[in-house]
């Protein structure tokens, strides 16, 4: 899952290994002062986190790996 658009990176809603359905967030992006979630397109599990909360990203950044199942 990419940054949709440049923001901060606010928060970090899911762990590495664990399992998450479409439409479940991910991570929180504060872009123009407004916070957006930023959710899954599919069912799977988390295979790796890119980024850590209060940290700047650009669009397209890699943000979480996702094993669709």
């Amino acid at each position: 899952v990419k940054a949709p658009m440049p923001g901060r990176l606010i928060d970090v809603l899911v762990r590495e290994g664990s399992s998450i359905l479409r439409g479940e967030p991910l991570v929180v992006l504060e872009a123009m002062k407004m916070q957006n979630e930023i959710l899954s397109p599919v069912n799977g599990t988390i295979l790796k986190i890119h980024v850590r909360p209060n940290t700047n990203v650009m669009k397209d950044d890699m943000l979480v790996e996702i094993k669709e199942e």
